[in-house]
């Protein structure tokens, strides 16, 4: 099985970004507990804080890969580019993020993702990475 994780910007910061927020951890290291836990999944990780980057990523892994794992950041909230490139793959994607986005700004419930996604995983911390991978399995 091939799982490939995208993340959008500002998650190359984790570890020093709000902490309060999004924790203390690294997402590198994070990405290695990942590879330790599903020594039978092939894990790859892609971050980018570029909305194009990402969509071109989607669009190179999304018919080859068994699942797509998105944080897309703060272009979840304003992309209808990214929901499009969701739309257009055959690759399953999960929509992830760290914080409950409900809990936050107002102008944080929306998603233009939601709906070209095979499902949501948010408010778990790192662990809605390991949630979506086990949604996979």
């Amino acid at each position: 099985m091939k799982i490939c994780i995208i993340n959008g910007p500002n998650l190359n910061l984790l570890g020093k970004r709000e902490p309060e927020v999004y924790g203390s951890q690294t997402f590198e290291d994070y990405f290695e507990i990942l590879k330790q836990k599903f020594p039978n999944v092939e894990l790859s990780y892609y971050q980018s804080n570029i909305e194009g980057e990402l969509i071109g990523k989607i669009q190179e892994v999304g018919f080859t890969f068994d699942g797509i794992i998105l944080n897309a950041g703060a272009y979840t909230h304003t992309s209808i580019g990214l929901g499009d490139a969701m739309k257009a793959v055959t690759t399953p994607v999960i929509e992830v993020h760290i914080s409950n986005t409900y809990a936050r700004e107002s102008f944080r419930h929306q998603s233009y993702l939601s709906g070209n996604a095979k499902g949501v995983i948010l408010g778990f911390g790192l662990k809605s990475y390991e949630l979506a991978i086990q949604s996979f399995l």
